[in-house]
């Protein structure tokens, strides 16, 4: 009961990044950049105050990287200004199927061949995307489409260099705690077009603190009574989360486009993460 409510309140948080930033970025509350700098000083302090009630404050074997650091300030400034021109639902969307391709592209980089079912699936999903792509009134901006891309791409860089961490918390904390360096460079270079309301910086501290900061530790606290499989699939619920929310709060239509282009992608995603499992599971009862 534990790790399905702590999944359910994690899956909640991942779809209310994509609700309140673009609730504070589609309303033109705040620029994508202040929004980025408040969201990450936001989760740096709510998590080194987590990590400090709960170790102590003693001192942590794991202290992230600055490699994980740099993905995790691309995901966020690109998650930013991606959502200026592209809606909830569509956003998230294309930001978790790039996390899942990401994944699929390193699998065969590192030798893995993909089954038959793999490559339908990535048929699948690849053809969702070209249809959510074409030319009409309920296509996401290419430059919406590409920023969003990115911010997957780095997002799926940030989860494999945590792949194995052994104190998941504390490398989280540190990796947000490592970005602080480019969040004052990008202060320094946006301070000039900075556009602030009291609604825009709400939002965006709610996204640090409460969507990012204390969504990505439960995240870690379910993942210990999750497979790899159930968490993979389980994050695939997110973009319809993001949707429906998009819809009640952000009053953004459903189109039928979003729709089948999302039962394709996620359908396609679903296909390659069960056949490589089902694979996997048979290989083993015939060794």
């Amino acid at each position: 009961m534990k790790t399905a409510l702590y999944t359910l309140i994690a899956l909640l948080a991942f779809a209310g990044n994509s609700i309140l930033c673009r609730l504070a970025l589609g309303d033109e509350a705040i620029d994508a950049a202040s929004f980025t700098i408040i969201r990450l000083l936001a989760g740096i302090v709510t998590l080194l105050i987590i990590l400090k009630l709960r170790t102590g404050g003693s001192r942590q074997p794991s202290k992230g990287s600055w490699k994980a650091a740099l993905y995790l300030f691309v995901y966020a400034i690109s998650f930013s200004y991606a959502y200026i021109s592209i809606e909830t639902g569509v956003g998230a969307l294309i930001l978790f199927c790039a996390v899942q391709i990401t994944m699929i592209l390193m699998q065969l980089i590192n030798g893995k061949r993909l089954i038959v079912l793999e490559w339908l699936g990535v048929v699948l999903a690849f053809g969702g995307l070209v249809y959510l792509l074409l030319p009409g009134a309920r296509a996401p901006s290419v430059s919406g489409f590409i920023l969003m891309a990115i911010a997957g791409v780095a997002w799926g860089f940030y989860t494999l260099a945590g792949k194995g961490s052994v104190n998941p918390l504390a490398d989280t904390s540190f990796n947000f705690l490592r970005t602080l360096p480019l969040v004052v460079v990008l202060l320094l270079v946006s301070l000039q077009q900075a556009e602030l309301s009291q609604r825009g910086i709400l939002l965006a501290v709610m996204s640090g603190a409460v969507a990012s900061g204390i969504g990505y530790t439960i995240w870690y606290m379910a993942l210990g009574g999750l497979s790899a499989v159930q968490a993979a699939v389980l994050q695939l619920i997110v973009p319809v989360i993001a949707a429906i929310g998009g819809v009640i709060f952000a009053d953004e239509p459903l189109s039928l486009r979003l729709v089948l282009a999302g039962l394709l992608i996620l359908g396609g995603i679903l296909v390659v993460i069960l056949g490589r499992y089902h694979h996997d599971q048979k290989a083993l009862s015939g060794s």
